[in-house]
């Protein structure tokens, strides 16, 4: 296998030579398609190792762009997608008008700074701050029918909600109508608890607002309880709305939000044994009997369930998720970039190992071998730093189509007696 790279300009455009026959387009989610978008295209920004893609690849909606400024990043979407599949470097230094036209952007911009697990810096993180607002200056100059952007749970409330505020206002001014809902890997038999939220957004004519709320409510189920037809009437300025819930619509910079119950599941659920390697297939290297034995000895027994996760000890005193071992009976906790993440032992018959590489895909929604050619100590980071492409999918196909009624008032005959 040969990797050519080539410089161009500041950014790097990545081949690989031959194409793998393992690659994404033998990739399956298995996800029923409800619509098709083959006449749709699109450019995925901050493309990670190509979770975007895949989640799009099912939904028939092509990829004809991509960028990330990660290296390793790039390199392993290069060996699944093909030559020239990517371009490699600073978003900031590579000019718009260079970028192709498209019908729908997505971008799962960098989560670090509202993250719990990161040092929650926020829009006072000066570098990382700015990158949503060159996503928007990005919309703004392609016009897109879509874009889709995702983001962590906690940038709904990051800075008592001013955070996603300032993203709803750059975005409403656009005249995009917008949608938004936190979904959870779970629910697409994932066996990760990963809650990330999706923000939709369609194109509208700012001179003749769109009516039919019901038609673009992307995001909303028949299970939803939801009277879109009152919505019009709901929206409030983005100034006097207090929380962000977990789902909500914004246009013009009005909106209204409101809590949902968890979207039922898309797929059966799975749990950790189920997707586990078998005992034969495991390195030494993922080991760590005899240590964590004797971490026992001063950890207390927790044997409980929190967000589905199985927690069997922690360690007295300790806060962090490393003093954790966890059981196999549930799903696994949140996958993240952080390098102490790769090292959390889990109870498997009678060893007490870290997950493998393998599982880690397995737990993203990945194909086992996706990330082969980096080390299996950047794997870790690179799958924990992906977007799930099941999660992808389902928000995909049902862009363009009408996916929820509002209920209908009941209206019950009542007779009185003179």
């Amino acid at each position: 296998m040969r990797i050519a790279i080539w410089l161009k300009s500041p950014f790097l455009t990545l081949a690989l030579t031959p194409a793998p026959s393992h690659s994404a387009m033998a990739y399956s989610l298995e996800l029923e398609t409800m619509t098709s978008n083959k006449n749709l295209n699109a450019i995925e920004l901050f493309a990670g190792i190509g979770g975007f893609r895949l989640g799009m690849q099912a939904a028939d909606i092509a990829t004809i762009w991509a960028n990330d400024i990660n290296p390793l990043s790039c390199q392993v979407y290069a060996s699944n997608f093909g030559e020239n599949s990517i371009v490699c470097g600073d978003i900031w230094q590579y000019p718009i008008s260079a970028i192709p036209d498209h019908d729908l952007l997505t971008a799962g911009f960098p989560c670090q700074p509202f993250s719990p697990a990161g040092k929650k810096l926020g829009v006072r993180d000066g570098h990382r701050g700015t990158i949503f607002q060159r996503i928007a200056e990005i919309i703004q100059a392609k016009q897109p029918r879509y874009f889709l952007l995702e983001n962590v749970k906690r940038i709904l409330t990051m800075e008592n909600g001013h955070h996603f505020k300032i993203i709803l206002a750059a975005l409403s001014k656009l005249n995009y109508f917008i949608e938004w809902r936190l979904l959870n890997a779970v629910n697409f038999g994932i066996p990760q608890n990963r809650e990330r939220v999706f923000i939709l957004g369609t194109k509208l004519d700012a001179r003749e607002p769109e009516k039919n709320w019901e038609g673009l409510a992307r995001l909303l189920t028949d299970g939803d309880l939801v009277d879109t037809r009152s919505v019009p009437s709901r929206l409030k300025p983005l100034d006097n709305q207090k929380n962000n819930y977990n789902w909500g619509l914004c246009f013009q910079g009005r909106m209204s939000t409101c809590q949902l119950p968890p979207l039922p599941d898309i797929k059966p659920r799975r749990m950790l044994k189920d997707i586990l390697q078998d005992d034969g297939e495991i390195a030494p290297q993922f080991d760590f009997t005899d240590d964590t034995r004797e971490r026992i000895k001063e950890s207390e027994a927790v044997n409980r369930f929190c967000n589905g996760v199985e927690i069997l000890y922690n360690q007295k005193g300790g806060a962090r998720l490393g003093y954790t071992i966890f059981g196999i009976n549930g799903v696994a906790s949140t996958l993240t970039a952080s390098t102490s993440r790769h090292y959390e032992r889990y109870q498997i018959g009678q060893k007490l190992r870290r997950l493998t590489n393998v599982e880690y895909a397995i737990i993203m929604g990945f194909p086992d071998n996706w990330c082969r050619m980096a080390r299996i100590y950047d794997q870790y980071a690179l799958f924990g730093n992906a977007v799930v492409p099941a999660c992808v999918a389902w928000v995909c196909q049902r862009i363009g189509r009408e996916n929820f009624r509002s209920p209908q008032p009941q209206w019950q005959q009542l007779s009185l007696s003179i």
